[in-house]
């Protein structure tokens, strides 16, 4: 992915966007939205949470995406996307991991429960660490990005069973927007949530395309240091 004017300006128009509906959600979420009548403040969370949820789930497809490539026909933008794919969900995934016990404190009483879906998002965010511990330490030789990838392919195989672990095994985690949940009663609850989506989309889309673009350059840097001292080795030899 050369660096391009016009890439650079979409790149520049996408980080612009992401500010502005970042700053829009923080707006609506604190300003906007009432308080719910049950949980009070603690219910402003769910404008981050869940969109960070989403956004993990979204970087993890690009992670998959990008690891059944690789393992499929290997190149380095295979890599790059597998790569960037997993940095975000680690990064995402983060966030769900914290502001998770801050709701859950002033509502269950404790930070952490040992319930299906949050089990399971903690293993999935391990899983894309280890990708990442895995491809920053381990080298980067073809062994090695296909151990990675093969980790990539196992954190999306764990997605659907966070999805549906409170359905399937219960839990005390809240539905809110799914069947049976206790919904978002308030208009501007809904657009909070809406645009807390829309924020962390792009968010993601940010994250994924930045760090795409440094490990295409990091992989085009090695291959000309390999065809230099390759024709350094030939030229001395001759």
């Amino acid at each position: 992915m050369t660096a391009t004017p016009r890439r650079d300006g979409a790149f520049l128009l996408l980080l612009t966007a992401t500010g502005i509906a970042t700053l829009s959600t923080l707006f609506w979420a604190f300003f906007q939205a009432p308080f719910e009548a049950v949980m009070g403040a603690a219910q402003k969370i769910f404008y981050f949470h869940v969109p960070a949820a989403y956004a993990m789930y979204l970087s993890a497809f690009l992670c998959f995406v990008g690891s059944a490539s690789y393992l499929y026909l290997p190149s380095d933008r295979a890599d790059a996307l597998a790569r960037a794919g997993a940095e975000a969900a680690v990064a995402f995934g983060g966030v769900v991991l914290t502001t998770g016990p801050i709701w859950a404190k002033p509502i269950w009483g404790v930070y952490w429960t040992w319930e299906p879906r949050l089990l399971t998002s903690m293993l999935s965010v391990l899983i894309y660490v280890a990708y990442v511990v895995l491809r920053t330490f381990a080298g980067d030789g073809d062994a090695e990005r296909k151990f990675a990838a093969a980790l990539g392919v196992l954190g999306a195989a764990n997605l659907p069973i966070i999805h549906y672990s409170v359905q399937k095994w219960g839990g005390n985690h809240p539905r809110v927007i799914s069947s049976g949940g206790g919904g978002l009663g308030h208009p501007d609850m809904k657009i909070a949530l809406s645009l807390g989506f829309l924020a962390f989309t792009l968010m993601a889309s940010t994250f994924v395309w930045n760090r795409l673009r440094l490990h295409l350059s990091q992989a085009r840097l090695a291959r000309l240091e390999e065809e230099a001292a390759a024709r350094g080795l030939l030229e001395e030899e001759a």
